[in-house]
């Protein structure tokens, strides 16, 4: 009797369930969604278009080291969040890493979660029967259940799957930092060791998806490693909050870095000692990296709309040319590098983590015919911007721009010759390890004298000359094929930013006896 009576009851309900659902068409949404998809039917497609603008700033300062990963497993491929993981090691030549979270953490942001059998109540089941045999909506016996989580215990979730990007800042065995896709599970360890993968080099497209982003980021001097090539090279530097001095006392603008060099060239064939031949100076300079990327009307694997990457920033140099200088060889010029520059600043592009590497080699050189002596020197101020630029409909193409200024501080020339000499910075940009701009600088001093002389049998004659002293900047470079990271066709040969050649005559005289 009192099953009948249930099964009457369970009836009923039945029925009623089943009118409401006709009454109101079946309808399995809820109003907030419902209304959600309709403003999403009605939105124009230029807004659903609009991605996220990202901002482009330096990484924060600090012990914890940056990551981000884009999960292969969610809708939204290509759009990283940042993450508690940690590059624990990894080795570039197999492309072999360890994964770690936190202790204590369950951070298997990409693992696809354990599934349990369901225990929701049955309506119509009989409970006579589940009193009979508990196990039987399981569908398992309870020793099987016992191994189940036994083995589930003994084998932890990996911290990442195949197909997820995971970029971080410098780590070990990654000092430039690591952009890579997951393409194996090797191991994950029970002792809390993390999770050992294989990798394959990844593309920035990869994490920052269809996304926006642009920005200018200044590279703290104080990072920088200096390497001195020639003796007398001395380095100051400043930033916000901590102000130097240069060598010489000369106050120096925040987030600038000065070099001082003071060295001897060679010596023309057969000149004087009073010709002796040097070159001295400095350069200051506050570097910046520019960043930019327009991933919109780009789908999964597909490249950006724009990109863009380079150096830019302020450029001060003051410096002498003195004596004979023998400034050739084999018609050309002289180069001397007297100092080597390193950085590997961090820019958080959302929440992403860029690694730029950053080399400066700044050099003189000395182009000259050994005839002409000269006391030279040259004040020179401004800035430059260089770097590479990609959009569809034209694809890279290179950047080289120059504003600059002279002004002599001192101009002896004597004797008939030319002589040229540049004191510049050859600097190389690249994204995580590979290298992208390489871009010569070389601002430079030029000196021309010309001369004729007329005489007669009496012993009287004349003698006349002329001078010039010009300034000037050289500057050219190179795109690599390293530039494909962004994710953007790949061009199979360097190509040239384009020569920037610019000069302006200091001062000039004339001479006669």
């Amino acid at each position: 009797m009192y099953k009948l009576r249930r099964h009457a009851l369970v009836s009923a309900l039945s029925a009623i369930t089943v009118a409401t659902l006709l009454a109101t068409g079946c309808s399995t949404t809820s109003p907030s969604t419902a209304d959600k998809a309709g403003a999403a039917t009605a939105e124009t497609p230029e807004a659903a278009a609009a991605e996220e603008q990202l901002a482009v700033v330096s990484a924060p300062t600090g012990q914890a080291t940056p990551t981000a990963v884009a999960d292969a497993d969610t809708t939204d491929q290509g759009k990283a969040k940042k993450s508690t993981l940690k590059v624990a090691s990894y080795d570039k030549k197999s492309g072999r890493a360890v994964i770690s979270a936190p202790a204590g953490s369950n951070a298997e942001s990409s693992a696809t979660p354990s599934k349990t059998p369901s225990t929701a109540p049955d309506p119509d089941a009989n409970p006579d029967d589940s009193e009979a045999n508990p196990d039987a909506d399981s569908g398992a016996t309870p020793d099987s259940n016992t191994d189940a989580d036994s083995n589930a215990a003994a084998k932890p979730k990996a911290a990442v799957a195949v197909g997820d990007v995971i970029a971080s800042a410098p780590a070990p065995g990654a000092p430039d930092g690591l952009l890579a896709e997951v393409t194996e599970i090797v191991d994950t360890a029970t002792d809390g060791g993390g999770t050992t993968v294989e990798t394959e080099p990844a593309k920035l497209n990869s994490v920052l998806g269809e996304n926006e982003a642009e920005g200018t980021v200044p590279v703290d001097p104080s990072t920088m490693d200096v390497d001195p090539l020639v003796q007398g090279v001395k380095v100051s530097w400043a930033k916000t909050g901590d102000l130097n001095f240069g060598p010489e006392g000369a106050k120096l603008p925040l987030g600038s870095l000065r070099i001082d060099v003071g060295a001897a060239v060679e010596t023309a064939a057969g000149a004087p000692a009073s010709a002796a031949a040097s070159v001295e100076g400095f350069v200051q300079l506050a570097p910046e990296v520019v960043f930019s990327y327009d991933g919109s009307g780009s789908g999964t694997g597909s490249s950006p709309g724009g990109a863009f990457l380079g150096l830019t920033g302020e450029w001060a140099s003051q410096w002498s040319l003195k004596g004979r200088a023998a400034g050739s060889t084999d018609g050309d010029p002289i180069r001397i590098p007297f100092a080597e520059l390193h950085a590997d600043p961090v820019i958080q592009v959302g929440p992403v983590p860029i690694v730029v590497n950053l080399d400066l080699v700044c050099y003189f050189q000395v182009e000259a015919d050994g005839r002409v002596t000269v006391d030279v020197e040259q004040d020179l101020k401004g800035d430059f911007r260089v770097g590479g630029n990609f959009s569809w409909s034209k694809g890279w193409t290179g950047v080289s721009e120059s504003d600059m200024t002279g002004e002599p501080l001192k101009t002896t020339v004597t004797a008939v010759g030319d002589v040229k000499a540049a004191l510049g910075a050859e600097a190389t940009v690249g994204l995580y390890g590979t290298v992208g701009v390489t871009a010569d600088l070389a601002p430079y001093l030029r000196a021309e004298a010309d001369a004729s002389a007329e005489g007669s049998a009496n012993g009287t004659g004349s003698a006349s000359g002329s001078w010039a002293l010009y300034g000037g900047i050289d500057l050219t470079g190179t795109l690599n094929v390293q530039l494909s990271i962004f994710g953007t066709p790949i061009f199979q040969t360097k190509i040239p930013l384009g020569a920037l050649h610019e000069e302006w005559l200091l001062t000039k005289g004339e001479a006669s006896t």
